[in-house]
């Protein structure tokens, strides 16, 4: 059965039990109707996901993996924060009448920095590393850029990649492990969309650099479970896990610039059915 599944109800059930409660305090979300969104909160929640063993893709109800690749990409990949770049509307609250976030997520992943090596943006030099340098305890990303966040539409919640590579005795290719770093986490809308996201990267990173995928590692700062989410996650984790699905990487592409949404896919994914109509805060 899905171990995704299997952490995603542990995490529910000890932030339901053991959290805190912000209702009453001053809170910056609310709901459409202009009601306070108050949520039941953990701090410092790690979870981790073995991507030799396991896609974590959850089964309890549909994670849309195209969607939520092609949001990595913008990111990543276009390096964009206008979201006439994105299929999806996912974005669409938090632009201007241009299109545009401001100064957030792509926008800071393409600013270029000047190192020994040359010129290179965050992305780069990554991949420069992980090609170059592979055991370097400093091959990381960070958007959350202070000078910046007066012109950022949203602050950034995934803010920070760091990647490590290690060596598994008898392997003759390096494993590539990664940390997530996030300072929210909305459990019901983003937890599995964000982990689906950044393990589709530790992927793509690892078959464009021949290595083979290990670890990934989500820290969150604070986990919550919104008021008005509370019953819908009740019942979802009821529901029994199912197996988990295979993922399939377009294994022609090598080079991290040429992927696209449709060279991610997940093989025999069943799942229960889908939570409709869910309340998004902003």
């Amino acid at each position: 059965m899905s171990r995704a599944d299997h952490i995603f109800i542990n995490m529910c059930q000890d932030i339901l039990e053991n959290g805190t409660d912000t209702q009453g305090e001053k809170v910056r979300p609310h709901w459409a109707d202009g009601t306070p969104a108050y949520t039941i909160k953990k701090f410092g929640v790690v979870n981790r996901y073995d991507l030799s063993e396991e896609f974590p893709i959850m089964t309890l109800r549909r994670t849309a993996l195209k969607s939520c690749t092609d949001e990595l990409l913008w990111i990543w990949q276009q390096k964009s924060n206008n979201v006439h770049d994105l299929h999806s509307h996912i974005w669409d609250e938090w632009a201007d009448e241009d299109g545009s976030i401001g100064k957030a997520y792509g926008y800071q992943l393409v600013v270029r920095h000047q190192y020994k090596e040359g010129m290179m943006d965050q992305v780069d030099r990554v991949i420069y590393d992980l090609k170059h340098n592979p055991f370097s305890r400093r091959i990381m990303t960070n958007i959350y850029v202070h000078q910046d966040l007066h012109e950022m539409n949203l602050y950034p919640c995934a803010y920070s990649m760091t990647f490590n590579v290690t060596q598994k005795p008898g392997h003759e290719k390096l494993t590539l492990n990664a940390v997530l770093n996030q300072r929210s986490n909305d459990v019901l809308t983003a937890n599995n969309w964000n982990v689906v996201q950044y393990a589709v990267l530790v992927h793509m990173l690892a078959q464009v650099c021949d290595m083979e995928v290990g670890e990934l590692v989500h820290v969150i700062a604070d986990a919550h479970i919104y008021d008005r989410h509370v019953p819908l996650i009740k019942e979802l984790i009821t529901r029994e896990p199912l197996p988990a699905p295979t993922f399939w990487l377009n294994p022609d592409i090598h080079d991290f610039y040429q992927f696209t949404r449709n060279d991610v896919k997940v093989e025999d994914y069943e799942t229960h059915p889908q939570i409709k109509d869910i309340p998004v805060a902003v």
